[in-house]
């Protein structure tokens, strides 16, 4: 345990290098587009769009909480599929990101473990540059911005530390087990709509069923896709003992998954 701490000072001895991986990653995502950083931007706009056709005009809103209106639905999905799409390139990302930058892990004194440090974080950028999209369009769809809003940060928080155990978990397995980076992709598709984020927790088949809340309860992206939907879309106060719990299990996993990826370093030089 005290080495595992040891581990985690050093990685933060490490910021500067951090940043400036974070900064070369940014830079390389949009390399010779003409738009550049606008992209970040402009990306979430167009989903936003998309979604309110096909989920807002085509199928249409199906919860009295949205009454019959393709927009407030539009909003509601948004609140939920921006910060997924933060937590589902992370990890598909992280699976990988051991494999790609094999040169880096063969150098001795590299830390392999800011690696999934960077996806994480450049990720987490992309999201807060696409999230002014929401905040834009809240007043537009006629809701209005309320003080638990500030409570936006917490919720973001929670995701990080839990996005950055998971990364740790899927790094570290991938160089050892390839077989992960396929099985991830079909496990957030389940997780995507096992999630309350493209319907609410509302829903009367899900209020009807106990066994469905407790699947959904025991699934931690219910909570922190719910805390930004509160913030943002009821403009209601935040759960704290279900988002508190959440972030117990997210520095578990944290913890779990730096453990693992401190025990398996030794052997990346040569897995990779």
């Amino acid at each position: 345990m005290i080495k595992l701490l040891t581990s985690l000072i050093e990685l933060y001895k490490y910021r500067v290098l951090i940043q400036n991986l974070v900064n070369r990653e940014l830079k390389a995502r949009y390399r010779g587009t003409v738009l550049g950083f606008f992209w970040s931007f402009f990306n979430p706009l167009l989903l936003m769009v998309i979604y309110t056709i096909v989920f807002g005009l085509i199928i249409g809103p199906r919860d009295p909480n949205f009454g019959g209106s393709p927009w407030l639905y539009a909003l509601f999905l948004f609140c939920g599929v921006l910060p997924w799409f933060w937590f589902s390139s992370s990890s598909l990302e992280s699976a990988n990101v051991l494999l790609v930058q094999g040169n880096l892990i063969k150098k001795i004194l590299f830390p392999a473990e800011i690696l999934p440090v960077v996806v994480v974080t450049s990720n987490l950028i992309h999201f807060l540059i696409g999230l002014p999209i929401i905040f834009i369009f809240v007043p537009i769809m006629g809701k209005g911005f309320t003080p638990y809003m500030l409570f936006l940060p917490l919720v973001i928080f929670v995701q990080f530390v839990f996005s950055l155990g998971f990364s740790f978990l899927v790094s570290s397995l991938t160089v050892h087990f390839r077989d992960i980076k396929d099985i991830l992709v079909n496990l957030l598709t389940f997780w995507f709509f096992a999630s309350p984020i493209i319907y609410p927790l509302t829903f009367k088949s899900i209020q009807n069923s106990k066994f469905l809340r407790t699947c959904l309860d025991l699934n931690p992206m219910t909570h922190i896709m719910n805390g930004y939907q509160r913030c943002i879309f009821y403009g209601e106060l935040i759960r704290w003992k279900r988002l508190g719990v959440t972030f117990l299990f997210a520095l578990f996993l944290f913890f779990l998954g730096y453990y693992i990826f401190d025990r398996l370093r030794d052997s990346f030089p040569e897995e990779v």
